[in-house]
């Protein structure tokens, strides 16, 4: 099977070092890729968002399955280009990509599929704003309603923070998406959908801070950690029946029935499971843990999602023990970031016994030198026979790795290990 993967990041590298391990993969592309990427597929460059180019590559490689990792793509229907050319996508129609698209979108499905969330306001004309916001709090919860890389939300007690974000998005002529703050852990579980047909992987837990302790602004994703030894077996099952499972029938009912991978972000609080987004993508940075602890066949998997035979496939199956992703950040993220910088220490972003260096945002000067070419540089994934090893070699392997002004957290999984998260 010829792959081709869409997309520069490190979910993208991981997507990559997944699938060579499936023996069944005989060629494998990525556009347009990164630095360390390249080290294990051949890249080619590309726009992932214009679909006839996209569908040109994947014509000139032969590729028999594309995989698509960013959702901007997906939203502008690329994956819809690559099927009326005959080349399976794995990765949902644009119809079905508004599920992350359009926050508003996402809430009328789950209205219909009679799905937990939180309640909701959508406002379009500055004038609304503070009456609005008047009607939610004491913590709110302001969204953009398209899409804004993980960053596009505050989440505050401050009426007045709260009003400045909403009232900026508004002046950007977007509108503004008011939630009610729902409480308890958040979990990210990720299904390979196809249809009606619901494959869950591992669940995992990001940190979406930029600080320790969960403090500073939200960031695309700081950190992550699978399996989650604080969340009942139960709670999972009940995820799927109650959430996933309907979404995906009422999509079906629409007339735009999701292919390919669908995150279900949740908060499990006292009243059980509530959903607080759906991404239309693997998830960064939790793919790198989860896709560490995978021991089938992702191509078969990703091929059968693609093709509508993903209820003949075997579920997948695990490695035991946990995974530990962990974000090398440049400077002054998630701000506008400090470019160009040299890296050392992070050797060929190749697949060692205990940890893996994944290339995120980062490119090769003419003579080399590995440089620093985005907000997010470097993951660093700790695998161990529990969560407290995976943490301790994640860690010692992103200590050896330099880079001028960058910053990570050093608490991620912490209050797992320490017992600290319930239900």
């Amino acid at each position: 099977m010829r792959v081709l993967v869409i997309g520069s990041g490190a979910r993208e590298h991981a997507l990559v070092l997944a699938l060579r391990r499936d023996p069944a993969v005989t060629a494998l592309f990525a556009a347009p890729g990164n630095a360390g990427i390249a080290q294990h597929a051949q890249v080619r460059p590309v726009d992932p968002c214009a679909a006839e180019d996209v569908v040109a590559l994947a014509t000139e490689v032969d590729a028999d399955l594309v995989v698509i990792g960013p959702e901007v793509p997906l939203v502008l229907g690329v994956a819809d280009a690559l099927r009326v050319a005959g080349i399976p996508c794995f990765g949902p129609s644009a119809a079905a990509a508004r599920i992350e698209g359009s926050k508003a979108f996402a809430k009328d499905v789950m209205a219909a599929a009679g799905v937990r969330t939180a309640h909701s306001e959508v406002v379009d004309n500055p004038a609304e704003l503070d009456d609005a916001l008047d009607r939610f709090g004491p913590t709110w919860v302001v969204k953009d309603d398209g899409l804004a890389a993980g960053k596009g939300v505050v989440v505050t007690a401050d009426r007045s923070a709260a009003r400045e974000h909403g009232a900026e998005l508004l002046e950007q002529g977007h509108p503004v998406l008011l939630e009610s703050f729902l409480d308890g852990p958040e979990v990210s579980l990720f299904c390979l959908v196809d249809g009606e047909t619901v494959v869950p992987l591992l669940p995992a837990q990001d940190h979406k801070r930029v600080g320790d302790g969960d403090t500073g602004p939200n960031t695309g994703g700081m950190g992550a950690y699978t399996p989650l030894p604080w969340l009942p077996e139960e709670t999972v099952t009940a995820i799927i029946e109650d959430v996933v499972q309907p979404v995906a029938a009422e999509l079906v009912r629409r007339g735009s029935g999701f292919s390919g991978l669908l995150y279900a972000g949740l908060a499990i609080g006292a009243a059980g499971p509530a959903v607080v987004e759906f991404n239309c993508r693997f998830g960064d940075p939790e793919t790198q843990a989860v896709l560490a602890l995978l021991d089938s066949p992702l191509g078969e998997l990703l091929h059968a999602t693609a093709t509508g035979t993903l209820a003949q496939v075997e579920p997948p199956r695990w490695r035991d023990g946990a995974a530990v992703t962990v974000v090398l950040a440049a400077e002054n993220y998630p701000g506008r970031p400090r470019l160009g910088d040299a890296i050392s220490g992070a050797g060929e972003g190749a697949s060692g016994e205990n940890a893996t260096v994944l290339h995120a945002g980062t490119t090769q000067r003419e003579d080399g030198t590995l440089v620093s070419a985005g907000g997010r540089v470097l993951n660093v994934v700790g695998v161990g026979a529990d969560l407290a090893e995976a943490r301790t070699r994640a860690y010692e392997r992103i200590a050896a790795i330099k880079l001028p002004g960058s910053h990570y957290r050093t608490d991620i999984g912490l209050a797992a290990v320490e017992g600290r998260i319930e239900v």
